[in-house]
């Protein structure tokens, strides 16, 4: 089983890590082609194109002009430390021991604009750019038209190492979108996360997000590999509704909070 994950906006380069071993993103030329792209803009251009304050923009312009092909530890960060946002705060990696960290590294790809795709241990410098983004380059007029079949052949090249292919689909559609499904070679799952609200169940995207880190984390913890194991996902009172779930789209529901 591989999952796939989005990014977070709201990254944590303050906090110390210690981490046995590091790793490399795979695509950092790729990355730097997108950097001179991003070298040409101005703050101006960059909160116009990606809908930023202006202190949000001059953070980012900077960030893109320190950017460098040299990753250290005084410049980067392995990419699930420093991400930091609601699928992040669900998956809490600080609390999961080494062995969890290491299956974790094998079997979790985060979707990135910048990265294409990276591995947990990656070291990344920070950025902002999402993967929506119509940022214009040398192969077309947004994000996806730059990595094109990139990011899914990198994914087909481990889950065909794998006895039992599947894709564990914990991305936004945003993300989920750079890849191209039918190359993968594989059943895709993709889980919905529901809580009750008046008397109702529906997908709240906050609690969404958080949920999704909670299935990684629950999937690592447990070093499950048939999506069989999915079902008995049962982190912060999630549990799993047969009565409307799908082979490919299990439904998880909480109660409602009294």
């Amino acid at each position: 089983m591989l999952i796939v994950l989005s990014p977070a906006k709201s990254l944590d380069y303050k906090t110390p890590v210690k981490v046995k071993t590091s790793t490399l993103p795979e695509f950092v030329s790729e990355s730097a082609k997108l950097i001179a792209d991003l070298k040409k803009l101005s703050p101006q251009d960059v909160a116009q194109l990606m809908g930023l304050s202006d202190q949000l923009a001059a953070l980012n312009v900077g960030r893109y002009r320190d950017w460098t092909k040299k990753f250290t530890a005084e410049n980067s960060k392995p990419a699930i430390y420093a991400f930091d946002g609601d699928v992040y705060d669900g998956f809490d990696v600080k609390t999961l021991n080494a062995k969890a960290v290491d299956f974790a590294q094998d079997h979790i790809r985060i979707l990135s604009g910048l990265y294409g795709a990276l591995r947990p241990l990656d070291l990344m410098q920070a950025y902002r750019l999402e993967m929506g983004t119509a940022l214009q380059n040398a192969r077309g007029k947004d994000l996806y038209s730059f990595w094109g079949s990139r990011v899914s052949d990198s994914l087909k090249q481990i889950l065909e190492k794998q006895k039992k292919p599947v894709l564990l689909n914990l991305a936004s559609e945003e993300y989920f979108k750079v890849l191209q499904p039918k190359d993968l070679g594989c059943p895709i799952i993709s889980p919905v996360f529901q809580d009750g609200k008046d008397g109702k169940y529906k997908i709240i995207s906050f609690y969404a997000k958080r949920a999704r880190g909670l299935m990684a984390r629950y999937v690592v913890e447990n070093r499950i590999t048939d999506p069989a194991d999915l079902k008995g996902f049962n982190l912060d009172g999630y549990k799993y509704f047969a009565a409307e779930s799908k082979p490919d789209k299990p439904v998880f529901r909480r109660a409602e909070k009294k």
